[in-house]
């Protein structure tokens, strides 16, 4: 690979990103503009901003990474990012608009009258934010080494200083413009190559590395699959969808209720077809690329393989075009989650101004930047998978039970997310202690929502249910403003 190529296309990415962000900068003059852009975001952009911010480094990728490594197993991956979706389309989406908050904080406030929930929320989502960030700004080095030579420290610090810079400048309104078109990018940059690989693969040049049922055994099938981690995986994708802090900041943005189903209905529709592509990669790369497995680079399939299988000038173009994809990929899933952490950093230490905002904006890039550089790079999916998790036994059952079940507390809610977070966390940063202590237990600390989950909502409602002379006041009049549409509101006015 040419490292002028990698050169040309992060730098094409970057001047792109820089001078759409400033161009909504010029309409971002509120505080309104930086928290939720005046909540005034049609369907079709807000839902091209969440593919754009959604579809991160372990989309774009680590899916086809781990296909490539696991084979069928490995699609889960993507049918879970997707479903998520419908999962906020049934229970979250409209009511979460209808709520009238800035943050995830400000909901569980409103909804539970209590202070101590706020706080306890806003902890939890700088931590999930911060996690986050690490996964993207990794798969940031990891394509910079690759694509340029250059080390891999240098990636990870050039997506911190543009995310920071264009989000403490734009707020909500500016990130709005630039993750709508890197979204239609990181598309393009993944099926134009698919389509032309599998045209070029259809003359029989090259030849496969390994045979169809070799690549693809036939005992690979349902039955192979072990039982309990693709339930626990299954649990925590679709779950922990529905607590992601940038994901859900997103449907504050839209105009009404309404607006947000209509939003969440395009996204299913743009994850569908964006996942058919990195999966096609993992395919095509398992017969044509198993060598990258054994090296430890299956994370790097979808940069190499492009100008593996077609070398000369069309192969360079390709791979300038994924490159520019994953550049965006990184840029975009780091851009939202740093105005989602902004918002709650602004609103509860630094009195919520737009100067605030952007002082939050800074310190929310650089902090995980300091945690990427000071680790090392583990599985892009499985990483963000266990943020899946831990959300998914953190915040997931607090908004959930918030929205359809009046007898939440503030006693309940917080004691079922510290739960959450001891159990899920410590799975997660102790796993490998323990594990190896008691190996029978492992799987269940690889993936520990089929658990973390459950445990979490019982501890919930069973403290909700011991305190439930502490159910607040305004818990109905709040509850039919969730559920009652705007239009019937205004009717009911009228």
């Amino acid at each position: 690979m040419n490292a002028a190529t990698g050169y040309a296309a992060i730098a094409i990415v970057a001047v792109a990103t820089a001078l759409i962000g400033f161009y909504g900068l010029r309409v971002s003059r509120t505080t309104s503009d930086f928290y939720v852009a005046s909540r005034t975001v049609r369907p079709w952009w807000n839902a091209s901003a969440i593919g754009g911010e959604y579809l991160s480094a372990a989309s774009f990728l680590g899916i086809a990474g781990l296909i490539l490594l696991t084979g069928s197993s490995g699609l889960w991956f993507p049918i879970g990012y997707t479903a998520g979706y419908l999962m906020l389309l049934l229970f979250v989406a409209a009511p979460l608009r209808r709520s009238g908050a800035y943050t995830i904080p400000d909901f569980t406030e409103a909804r539970l009258e209590s202070v101590w929930a706020r706080r306890v929320t806003s902890t939890l989502v700088i931590v999930i934010g911060w996690f986050y960030i690490v996964p993207q700004l990794e798969g940031a080095a990891l394509t910079v080494r690759i694509t340029t030579g250059l080390p891999s420290w240098a990636g990870a610090v050039a997506v911190a200083v543009i995310v920071a810079v264009v989000v403490a400048a734009g707020g909500m309104r500016s990130i709005t413009f630039v993750q709508a078109f890197q979204f239609w990018l990181k598309l393009t940059a993944l099926a134009v190559p698919v389509v032309v690989l599998l045209l070029t693969l259809g003359g029989g040049e090259p030849a496969p590395q390994l045979a169809p049922a070799v690549a693809f055994p036939p005992a690979a099938g349902p039955g192979d699959l072990d039982v309990y981690r693709t339930v626990s995986l299954m649990l925590a994708l679709l779950l922990g969808t529905l607590g992601l802090p940038h994901v859900l900041v997103r449907f504050y943005t839209n105009p009404d209720g309404v607006a947000a189903r209509r939003t969440t209905v395009i996204v299913l529709v743009l994850l569908s077809v964006f996942y058919l592509f990195p999966t096609a990669f993992g395919l095509v790369g398992r017969a044509f690329a198993p060598d990258l497995a054994a090296t430890g680079e299956a994370d790097a399939l979808v940069l190499l393989l492009p100008g593996r299988l077609i070398p000369g000038p069309i192969g360079e173009l390709l791979t300038a075009l994924v490159i520019a994809g994953a550049f965006a990929a990184f840029l975009s899933t780091s851009s939202g989650l740093v105005v989602s952490l902004a918002g709650v950093i602004s609103q509860d230490l630094l009195g919520g101004s737009v100067r605030g905002f952007r002082i939050a904006a800074v310190a929310s890039s650089f902090v995980p930047l300091a945690v990427a550089l000071a680790t090392e790079s583990a599985g892009l999916a499985g990483s963000v998978g266990l943020v899946f998790a831990f959300t998914a036994s953190t915040l997931c059952p607090v908004l959930l039970l918030g929205i359809w079940w009046r007898g939440l507390t503030a006693r309940g809610a917080i004691s079922g997310m510290v739960a959450g977070a001891v159990l899920s966390g410590g799975a997660i940063l102790g796993g490998s202690a323990l594990s190896a202590a008691a190996p029978g237990i492992r799987p269940l600390l690889e993936q520990p929502a089929a658990w973390s989950v459950p445990l979490a909502v019982l501890v919930t409602v069973l403290v909700s249910r011991a305190d439930r002379r502490r159910v607040p006041r305004g818990v109905d009049a709040f509850l039919a403003r969730l559920h009652v549409p705007e239009a019937a509101r205004r009717r009911r006015g009228a």
